[in-house]
């Protein structure tokens, strides 16, 4: 499948295509799921699990972000049903979700207790903060979502003097459960 093109940038920047990857592992969507994402920003996952998943519903709290995610759908031609609502999780999420990716940390707490309250199989959140992702732990912990955490860093190579050296970015946490256990985190995942 071919990478996601996202000609208009937002200001938080996309989900890196290697933290994608992963996540989309993770997620193991279908054609028989409806996917959710919070906080959609530049649309990169959205625009990569619109191509796996049956339906998908991005959720944008700012207008600005939305508009983005908006453009780069049609930048990628993506023609599976995606809706696209300018909400604040959780009042906008979908009650017949199964599954739900956090891309960003404002409200997961409450974000959490609904994916509970209405049954979400799989949830996956990436945070880049150390003491963010210390807290989500525990919060998917005490809500007995937690499968897994995976940390991993991702350095790109560069020509330096004649040679190869790296940039690396951010490391990020990721953590994946949901309602009921996962079985991929017995598997290895990616």
């Amino acid at each position: 499948m071919a990478h996601p093109v996202l000609p208009h940038e937002a200001k938080a920047g996309p989900t890196k295509a290697e933290v994608r990857a992963v996540l989309l592992r993770k997620l193991d969507l279908d054609s028989t799921d409806h996917f959710v994402e919070v906080g959609s920003c530049t649309g990169a996952v959205t625009i990569e699990a619109a191509r796996r998943a049956g339906r998908v519903t991005a959720l944008e709290r700012k207008s600005n972000r939305l508009e983005t995610t908006r453009k780069n759908l049609a930048a990628n031609d993506v023609d599976a049903a995606v809706e696209l609502r300018r909400a604040e999780a959780p009042d906008g999420l979908p009650r017949d979700a199964d599954a739900l990716f956090l891309g960003g940390s404002r409200n997961y707490a409450e974000v959490l207790d609904r994916a509970v309250e209405t049954g979400i199989d799989r949830v996956v959140m990436n945070v880049a903060r150390l003491e963010v992702a210390g807290e989500a732990t525990e919060a998917f912990r005490d809500r007995d979502l937690l499968d897994e955490v995976v940390q991993f860093q991702v350095s790109h190579g560069y020509e330096l003097a004649g040679a190869t050296s790296f940039d690396s970015d951010n490391p990020v946490y990721m953590l994946v459960g949901g309602v009921g256990g996962d079985d991929q985190a017995a598997e290895g995942g990616a």
